[in-house]
């Protein structure tokens, strides 16, 4: 089909929201999956609602998808859209204060009746004028009357024609960007061709009725381009976090030849981690979903106890109920890694929205001296990578890991390259065989690492105690003698530390020499932060960043990054943990901070105007 006046653009954000029963999340995520088979650089923000079925047409009910997609690397869902598609009223108002001033608005104007205007919560019956965007390019489709009109001889019943009104919104979008419908078509043949037949032609026809639409009312008075983006050559493919991270955990039970179990309690947003596992059965991974978060980590510890590579997946409520198990895997020095996909808190607080506020009880929130190590994955596909490393680290050292994900790269999603095993190092668990001459020694450990061996039940020689009560410094037996106490304390704190001679040092972003302002940041701000320096390097600013996977033990040189700059800066989506824990650990430099508590990540825009405030 011949277009005309077309403009090529360097990135686009869009957000699609509707109920969360009108497919946004789908769409979005079939509009992602073509931009990046076509090789733009994309990343995504879905945003769910956090009642389970708010009321139908109501604010709180609002679910949306935010993708920005380039001809270039991005690192971020964007911060505003340039694009939203509403398909009610609620949308149009829960989304309105994050639109550009020269943003496209979609509607599906069938919905803005004087009921769905009223159930919105708008006082007037203009809500374009109410929200101040009467002068926005504005697109009144009539989304569900052309989709009924489009299935008119449908043998689908109504409810399910009108499931199909997200297609005619993605149609639309996809003739907006000279998009094809091809990929869409196969993934729908895919999902509905052998078992719904029906249901595959009925979104098919839909998704060209909105294409057509789109070019036969000359809906747009330009459509647009987006190159592209460069990227190293190799074959990738669209990954979320939770996806990244469950594959990390096969790569890692693959080089360490032990087998995989993940013992876990089903919690938002970490449940997907237990899915993706759950799948992989030919690969020799086991899952087991528990009744509870405790019967969850203790059948990992299980599972560990008797040789497997163990994890178990949470969020933060479930972390708090799992801590005196971990306690268990700490004193019985087993390879256990703990993910937790952070979530609002506190209490049963923000299920389906993100923040980084459980730094604190990762590090100290359990009983005793309690050292594991912590680490935190930055971006949806390095997920795999922490993940990867995390089983490493728990296998060589003996010791309980905790990989703090969040809710935002957890669900988001970007081009992963996809990497060859042999690039990834070696993992050679300390399992030990037979007994030493003189008899084996549960909690003898070797000099480098600091960690004891790994004995397997049921090898002759080998038998030993474990459990939860103070172990002999060599033996295992019980022991409540307070010198003993006191060498374990101290033994099981430097194994931990000894980890910092196995992981890299820290980079830095921009100038490692030193400078006028240190940004620092964990965990999944990284896009963001990213971003944010990046552009104000651009305009000369002397400013750089310094972002950490790595938290317990800390890299050795990162007081020597420290003491180069001049300001420091801690952003990070809490109320102040990561900074107070480097005034513990690297007390002789000031720390500024930039907090936020919303259940939302940070803008670039809010993050350049508060460093350019510290310059």
């Amino acid at each position: 089909m011949e277009k005309k006046n077309q403009t090529a653009l360097d990135d686009v954000v869009i957000r699609f929201s509707g109920d969360s029963g009108d497919g946004m999340q789908m769409t979005g995520t079939l509009f992602t999956d073509t931009s990046a088979y076509l090789g733009n650089g994309v990343s995504t923000f879905p945003d769910f609602p956090a009642e389970i079925r708010a009321p139908q047409g109501t604010v709180s009910g609002v679910s949306g998808f935010q993708l920005h997609f380039g001809s270039h690397c991005v690192n971020t869902p964007g911060d505003y859209c340039d694009v939203l598609v509403a398909m009610n009223p609620a949308a149009l108002k829960a989304n309105a204060k994050w639109l550009k001033k020269t943003a496209t608005v979609i509607v599906d104007i069938d919905s803005f009746s004087d009921k769905g205007i009223e159930k919105a919560g708008f006082k007037s019956d203009n809500p374009f004028a109410e929200l101040g965007i009467e002068g926005y390019n504005i697109v009144y489709a009539p989304i569900t009357s052309m989709t009924k009109e489009t299935l008119k001889d449908s043998s689908l019943d109504p409810k399910s024609v009108l499931k199909c009104k997200n297609m005619f919104a993605l149609g639309i979008c996809y003739f907006m960007f000279n998009l094809p419908c091809d990929h869409t078509e196969r993934f729908i043949d895919k999902k509905f061709g052998a078992k719904k037949p029906e249901v595959a032609e009925a979104n098919k026809k839909v998704l060209n009725a909105g294409y057509n639409y789109a070019h036969n009312t000359h809906t747009f008075a330009s459509t647009y381009t987006v190159a592209p983006a460069p990227m190293e050559k190799g074959t990738y493919r669209s990954i979320d976090g939770n996806q990244a991270t469950a594959w990390g955990f096969i790569a890692a039970a693959e080089k360490s030849g032990r087998p995989l179990f993940c013992g876990s309690y089903p919690i938002t947003p970490a449940t997907h981690i237990l899915e993706e596992l759950a799948k992989r059965k030919d690969l020799n991974v086991k899952t087991l979903q528990a009744e509870d978060e405790i019967a969850g980590i203790c059948t990992s510890i299980g599972a560990a106890y008797a040789g497997s590579f163990a994890v178990t997946t949470t969020s933060g409520p479930g972390l708090s109920l799992k801590s005196e198990a971990i306690g268990l895997a700490v004193m019985t020095e087993l390879p256990l890694v703990i993910v937790d996909v952070q979530r609002g808190g506190p209490s049963t607080g923000l299920p389906t929205k993100t923040e980084q506020s459980d730094l604190m009880q990762a590090l100290w929130g359990r009983n005793g001296e309690c050292p594991l190590v912590v680490m935190a994955g930055s971006t949806p596909s390095n997920c795999f990578h922490y993940a990867f490393m995390a089983g490493k680290i728990a296998m060589e050292h003996m010791t309980p890991v905790i990989l703090l994900n969040d809710g935002f790269i957890a669900n988001g999603s970007e081009p992963w390259r996809i990497p060859s095993m042999k690039d990834y190092p070696a993992i050679t668990p300390p399992v030990v065989k037979e007994a030493p001459e003189g008899g084996y020694m549960p909690y003898a450990r070797d000099e480098e690492r600091l960690a004891r061996c790994w004995a397997l039940p049921g090898t002759k020689g080998l038998e030993h105690r474990v459990g939860g009560l103070e172990k002999d410094f060599l033996k295992g037996s019980v022991s409540h003698d307070p010198i003993n106490h006191q060498k374990m304390v101290d033994i099981r704190r430097a194994k931990v530390e000894r980890v910092a001679d196995f992981i890299p040092e820290q980079e830095v972003y921009g100038s490692s020499e030193g400078g006028e302002l240190l940004v620092v940041g964990w965990g999944g701000t990284w896009g963001h932060l990213y971003s944010a320096v990046k552009a104000m390097r651009a305009e000369g600013k002397d400013v750089s960043l310094c972002h950490f996977n790595y938290i317990y033990p800390l890299p050795k040189n990162t007081g020597d990054i420290f003491g180069r700059f001049r300001k420091i800066v801690v952003c990070e989506l809490n109320e102040g943990q990561f900074a107070n824990y480097l005034r513990m650990t690297h007390q002789k430099f000031e720390y500024k901070q930039f907090n936020k508590s919303q259940g939302l990540p940070f803008t670039v825009v809010e993050l350049i105007d508060k460093f350019n405030e510290l310059l």
